[in-house]
């Protein structure tokens, strides 16, 4: 999706605080004309172009209400996500940060993919660093994470003949409620923000939007494992999946 943000559509989900918050309002400053929220509680903008939208996205009933209140989609971004603590020993909350992590923006994806295939948008999927390399203390949430990655390479692969580009944010340590316990630097959401809009619009595929994350990128980008997944992606190249 090499084009500005100004005219386009935007939905964040988890857009009641930290990045989603900063996410609404960097689509708003570049020109968005309507930014749909998506929440679990009820949320209010001062900007009129920005719609609230009722959307736990481990609920598809409020996922399926969603779509029947947006006419028109350029872009999706998935944050929305949990990170929790743990040591790997809880199988009931390692299949919660599945569940929000991962299934979450399955779910959600799927039910707006039509509308994006219509306006040849863009799916942003806001992973983090933990996915390449997991955090111990926070297992359950890397492997999420990794997981996360791992769909969005395939989309990435699956949804190209759809003209539909895939995004992956690998996001560093932040200033947020989820890793203010982390003793790290941690970027700023509004600098997170503004990043992960850049590059989309001149069209990365894979974001490393922070100080912490951007020492991966040359490597990564010229590494094995992105040339495995070009040589992998050009598996379904011949035989696009039906529109």
């Amino acid at each position: 999706m090499q084009s500005t943000f100004a005219g386009k559509t935007v939905l964040v989900t988890g857009a009641n605080r930290g990045l989603g918050r900063a996410l609404v309002d960097e689509a708003l400053r570049r020109g968005a004309t309507g930014v749909y929220a998506g929440t679990r509680r009820p949320f209010s903008h001062p900007d009129a172009r920005v719609v609230p939208v009722a959307m736990d996205v481990t609920d598809e009933a409020q996922i399926e209400r969603a779509v029947g209140q947006v006419e028109s989609l350029d872009v999706l971004i998935n944050n929305a996500g949990v990170a929790i603590y743990d040591d790997l020993s809880d199988r009931a909350l390692l299949e919660r940060h599945l569940a929000v992590n991962l299934l979450g923006p399955w779910s959600v994806t799927q039910a707006f993919l039509p509308l994006l295939t219509r306006t040849h948008g863009a799916i942003v999927n806001v992973l983090s660093t933990a996915a390449a390399a997991a955090v111990p203390v926070i297992p359950s949430y890397s492997l999420s994470k990794a997981a996360a990655w791992s769909a969005t390479q395939s989309l990435r692969a699956l949804l190209a003949a759809r003209g539909v580009s895939v995004h992956a944010v690998f996001a560093g340590p932040m200033d947020t409620e989820m890793s203010r316990e982390l003793p790290v630097p941690k970027a700023s959401t509004a600098s997170v923000a503004r990043a992960i809009f850049d590059a989309v619009q001149s069209g990365e595929d894979d974001i490393f939007p922070d100080p912490t994350s951007a020492t991966l990128a040359q490597s990564w980008r010229t590494g094995a494992v992105k040339e495995m997944e070009r040589q992998n992606a050009a598996h379904v190249a011949a035989a696009p999946i039906a529109a």
